[in-house]
């Protein structure tokens, strides 16, 4: 008998990527899932709704705005 893991979902590795104290831009993010910077976006507008709490810091130079979680949803793991 094996065991499967359940496979990692986008959303899953998105709020992973959120997740770290760095954060994460939308250049990187759109990379590293394989989306464009508006579905990247989307995703970001769509956690905002299911109640995690997102916050967008500007890093200056010329860098893209970084993004990062800050409060997850009650019912969130």
């Amino acid at each position: 008998m094996t065991t499967q893991s359940k496979p990692t979902t986008k959303k899953s590795q998105l709020i992973r990527m959120l997740s770290r104290k760095s954060g994460a831009d939308v250049p990187g993010i759109s990379k590293k899932l394989g989306w464009l910077p508006h579905t990247t976006r989307a995703a970001l507008s769509g956690l905002r709704k299911a109640g995690f709490e997102i916050t967008s810091e500007k890093s200056g130079g010329g860098q893209p705005s970084r993004y990062r979680i800050v409060a997850k949803p009650a019912d969130a793991s």
